[in-house]
């Protein structure tokens, strides 16, 4: 059974902007890239989708925009190829390498856990806040930026019930952020 990883930058004050944060430095980039890299395949919502798509979509000219360097462009490519899965009631389709999943949410990530892999991927807001609520997330990795926002939407915003984590892994980087590695703590009897 693979694991369902929630990543997602957020700042010290739980800010979840992309925005919101530092400006993607090399060493971000290339957390990022791993984390794509290490997902059999990626699970978002309507709004994720659409915002990763825009960004990180392959030009239909084949090569990738001036702007992308090195680090944009191994970004780019992981999850460019990458499986995806969106979640919508309200698209009429996708493509971008992609399957609409529009049965019962927690069925269908039961499903595709149960897919052989190294893991499942899942990012945004909304989304994962239905998947936590529903027990489905395996492991939770943030890069916390050293950043007060003060606004925008905040990490799981709206759960109704506390969830106990056990830090796994952190690592500090260079610029003040730190990736933190949880998972759900197992319960005691």
């Amino acid at each position: 059974m693979r694991p369902l990883r929630y990543s997602i930058n957020i700042t010290l004050d739980g800010c979840c902007h992309h925005e919101a944060g530092l400006p993607p430095d090399d060493e971000s980039m290339r957390y990022w890239t791993t984390e794509m890299e290490r997902a059999d395949a990626l699970l978002f919502g309507r709004v994720t989708y659409e915002m990763m798509e825009s960004a990180w979509r392959r030009p239909s000219t084949g090569g990738w925009p001036d702007w992308m360097g090195e680090r944009e462009i191994a970004f780019a490519e992981a999850i460019d190829k990458a499986e995806k899965h969106v979640v919508s009631s309200t698209l009429g389709g996708v493509d971008w390498n992609a399957e609409l999943v529009r049965d019962d949410l927690a069925h269908a990530v039961k499903r595709l856990k149960q897919e052989p892999g190294e893991g499942l991927f899942v990012g945004g807001v909304t989304l994962p806040l239905a998947l936590a609520e529903l027990g489905l997330i395996d492991e939770y990795a943030f890069l916390v930026q050293p950043v007060l926002a003060g606004h925008g939407p905040t990490l799981l915003a709206g759960l109704r019930e506390r969830i106990q984590l056990e830090l796994v892994e952190r690592r500090e980087f260079r610029s003040g952020a730190v990736a933190l590695h949880y998972r759900p703590a197992r319960a005691t009897a």
